[in-house]
């Protein structure tokens, strides 16, 4: 093995620009040429304007930089098999051994076609719904916690002044965990999910009974798959006439500096991702179990579908009142 390859795939995330400046050091300790795609798998398909050699002096200042330096899209093509062989055709044309893939399912599946194709590829999983199986947390998701906790907290303020209720509005598409674990982080009253039901007259009758008792503000946290921050705002204040608020945290919580946790586990992903490339593995993706660096065949990650969220997390949130 002589040159690898690294590229950032699908929404960006805190911690990413942690890995790729780990791919590159460990790569350069061993021996290899390490080349980058700007603009993920786009620029794959466009490799003559779309990539460069990285250097330690390319990754020299990016640790503590939010989102990926490489930059990120999404591509349409590589669903296609007539884009995943142009890209296959690409890196070989490049002379490339094996490719790392730092992002969500998408660009996961990508990375799984490529293997197919005859390309050695390793996955690195970057998500901040952290809903990827086979890993006990996905890159950038501590980031985008503690943004939104400091979010809250800075709303608690105003919320508690003017006697509102504020419901926050945070990613997650099919998987509620930023918001059950920012509501247990910073002591919302309840968060809203799509794993489990929910009543809003009963969150009605007890937001009426929390002010009746002279607690002067409450907040609400709603995964955007359950419904908008809005919908949940306007039934309350038809519901029970209170002043109800919204924040809608949308892209905030991808971004600004990674946190000490991302950027650790980020050098641990790039680490082994070069290291299991060294070592002849492919079409597999590195997952943090107990506290280890696991292997899973990304065939598996696939036939498995998203990560639920912990029981002992949904019990937790259950006992505390959320």
């Amino acid at each position: 093995m002589k040159r690898i390859a690294v590229l950032t795939s699908g929404g960006d995330c805190s911690g990413m620009n942690a890995t790729i400046r780990a791919v590159v050091r460990a790569a350069l300790v061993a021996n290899l040429e390490v080349i980058g795609f700007q603009k993920g798998y786009h620029g794959l398909l466009m490799p003559e304007s779309h990539h460069e050699t990285l250097t330690t002096r390319s990754v020299s200042g990016i640790l503590q930089r939010g989102g990926t330096f490489l930059q990120s899209a999404r591509e349409k093509r590589m669903v296609e098999k007539e884009g995943q062989l142009l890209a296959a055709g690409n890196l070989k044309g490049l002379g490339v051994d094996g490719l790392i893939v730092i992002g969500g399912d998408g660009s996961l599946r990508g990375a799984e076609a490529l293997h197919r194709l005859g390309i050695r590829t390793m996955g690195i999983p970057a998500s901040i719904d952290n809903d990827i199986p086979f890993t006990d947390m996905s890159l950038g998701v501590d980031t985008a916690l503690n943004n939104i906790i400091y979010a809250v907290d800075c709303l608690k303020d105003t919320a508690s002044s003017h006697d509102r209720t504020f419901v926050v509005e945070t990613m997650g598409r099919n998987c509620g965990y930023l918001a059950v674990a920012s509501a247990l982080a910073c002591g919302a009253e309840y968060a809203l999910i799509p794993e489990t039901p929910y009543d809003l007259a009963e969150i009605c009758r007890n937001l009426r009974r929390r002010f009746s008792e002279g607690r002067d503000n409450s907040i609400i946290m709603v995964a955007e798959g359950t419904a908008s921050a809005q919908q949940i705002a306007d039934r309350i204040k038809d519901s029970i006439g209170f002043e109800t608020r919204i924040m809608v945290l949308g892209h905030y919580q991808r971004g600004g500096s990674p946190s000490a946790f991302d950027r650790i586990l980020g050098a641990r992903y790039g680490v082994a991702a070069v290291e299991a490339l060294q070592a002849g593995e492919s079409g597999k993706m590195i997952g943090l179990s107990c506290g280890e660096m696991k292997l899973t065949p990304l065939e598996k990650v696939f036939a498995v579908g998203r990560r639920p969220i912990e029981e002992m997390m949904l019990k937790l949130a259950r006992t505390l009142g959320i």
